[in-house]
């Protein structure tokens, strides 16, 4: 099965899974349900639970124990667009070519709506019954937390206006955008019960993948379209932040880019089975327009 086409099906699994959620666990508040649903179901381009599924059946895992960790790491990467987005981080109005939600509904919406979407995750994977949940939770957990993302925004935020070098930048965003990419990899391993080499491996793929993908991202803020992207761009150079763009050029980024991706392909050639639609993963996470 082509890319394209595997993308509509996890898609549409996940979809599915995270909208039962939210009906199955809506509290007292309607108003924060429809925050949620605003926030979380609003498409995307859902590479994180790909990566989950497309890393599970690589391996042989069943779908359907690959769906409580795709759900899991879209609902921490949906917390952390929507804080991401509010005025005291980033300060973005636009998101995926709607509002974001703290302009669709208010600040303190906005924030509750990302404190209950980060609860969720792992009330997802706490109600899972395969064996590997408990290894899933500690690898979102760190992955989310002071060891992953969260430290990586920090890095953001303490680094706009100064001039990173590439070391400090790549540490910056393997950990903010990195983090969970990895994480993603390494349920769907889990999921299909690999080893420690080949979690191993996988990481040095989702390793490579994250950071050629957060490359792309700054190159599109530098020369991508608004209407396609569906935000604003050139938000980098307004908020004064260190990217590959500016620190390579835009030539030199793009080279960097090329190299990562080969580099998490070429990975994969350790591994037996059939990998083609990671490899295509990766090849298409440096030509995207949005």
């Amino acid at each position: 099965m082509k890319l394209e086409e595997l993308t509509r099906l996890y898609a549409t699994r996940v979809d599915a899974a995270l909208a039962k959620l939210l009906t199955e666990t809506a509290g007292p508040s309607a108003l924060l349900k429809e925050a949620l649903e605003y926030s979380l179901l609003n498409g995307g381009k859902r590479l994180r639970p790909l990566l989950v599924y497309a890393t599970g059946q690589a391996l042989g895992a069943d779908l359907i124990h690959c769906d409580k960790p795709a759900m899991a790491v879209e609902l921490i990467h949906a917390y952390s667009l929507v804080h991401d987005d509010l005025p005291a981080m980033d300060d973005d109005d636009l998101r995926r070519g709607r509002p974001t939600c703290h302009k669709a509904f208010d600040e303190a919406t906005a924030i509750l709506t990302g404190d209950a979407l980060q609860t969720l995750a792992f009330e997802a994977l706490a109600s899972d019954q395969q064996p590997a949940a408990l290894a899933m939770v500690k690898t979102l957990a760190q992955a989310s937390g002071t060891q992953g993302m969260v430290a990586g925004q920090m890095l953001d935020l303490q680094g706009e206006g100064k001039q990173l070098s590439l070391e400090e930048l790549q540490r910056l965003h393997s950990h903010k955008t990195g983090a969970l990419i990895r994480a993603a990899v390494r349920m769907g391993g889990l999921a299909a019960g690999a080893s420690a080499d080949v979690l191993a491996t996988l990481d040095i793929y989702a390793t490579a993948l994250g950071l050629a993908f957060q490359v792309q991202d700054d190159l599109l803020d530098v020369k991508g379209d608004e209407a396609t992207l569906g935000k604003k761009t050139g938000s980098d150079a307004l908020l004064h932040k260190a990217t590959y763009p500016s620190l390579l050029g835009v030539e030199g980024a793009e080279q960097r880019a090329q190299a990562l991706v080969k580099q998490a392909c070429d990975s994969l050639t350790n591994l037996s089975g059939e990998w083609s639609s990671l490899v295509e993963l990766a090849n298409w996470s440096i030509n995207r327009n949005f």
